[in-house]
């Protein structure tokens, strides 16, 4: 996914009431909205470079949107939470993803469930099982080389678990997938010293057979492209 026009560089302030920031631009200080609602854990130290987009919508109340971190002085790490459907969308249309070639028809935000979810992704195809993909976005690192899911305790994350487990014993196909948006980590585990419920429900899930999978993008200040598929780690 290429952005559609130049990010603006700037310095992150500080970043407040989870949705706003406040980001030093070179001829001022402007207030940008924040689209993601985790903690932003490693991803929010004031200082940072951060890149945002720009809108010319009159009905928006702020312009810009906070979409890049700049982390540890050369980690580029995409913050939006509204992407990784996209990018996990764009990647199974252009073959990425092995694990989910074949289908010729993508659906996206499919209620289902007993707990009145939405699943990120319904993909079909004539003669095969519909495959339920729920796409979490990774941006956490607890030390060179890991990732880390979630950043703050997640109840829908959980709950979520829950319904692909469900979906397994009724003979569908039940996708958890991890859009890690930076390019310096080798694996994604469960932060169980964060969200502890999370870390068990994930575990029972890989053993009730739900497919469990992790692709790290490359992200740029122009486009932002997953490329590789990691593993996902879960200790004893």
């Amino acid at each position: 996914m290429r952005y559609a026009r130049t990010l603006v560089e700037g310095r992150l302030i500080r970043r407040y009431k989870r949705f706003l920031a406040d980001i030093q631009l070179p001829d001022g200080v402007i207030t940008a909205s924040c689209p993601n609602t985790g903690s932003m854990m490693g991803c929010c130290e004031p200082g940072s470079r951060v890149w945002l987009s720009e809108s010319d919508s009159a009905t928006r109340k702020y312009r810009h949107t906070w979409e890049l971190v700049e982390v540890e002085g050369e980690v580029v790490v995409g913050i939006n939470t509204g992407l990784p459907n996209a990018l996990v969308a764009e990647a199974i249309a252009e073959g990425t993803i092995r694990e989910l070639r074949g289908y010729s028809a993508v659906r996206r935000e499919v209620a289902f469930g007993e707990e009145r979810s939405r699943v990120d992704l319904l993909l079909e195809a004539d003669g095969r099982e519909p495959c339920y993909v729920e796409v979490k976005n990774v941006t956490a690192a607890a030390s060179r080389g890991v990732a880390l899911f979630p950043d703050c305790v997640s109840e829908r994350g959980t709950k979520h678990l829950r319904e692909l487990i469900r979906l397994k014993a009724l003979g569908a196909r039940p996708v958890q997938l991890y859009c890690v948006q930076r390019g310096d980590v080798k694996e994604v585990r469960p932060a169980d010293g964060i969200d502890f419920e999370y870390g068990r429900m994930l575990r029972e899930a890989i053993a009730a057979g739900v497919e469990v999978l992790a692709y790290r993008a490359k992200v740029t200040p122009t486009e932002i492209r997953l490329e590789e598929k990691i593993p996902v780690v879960t200790p004893a």
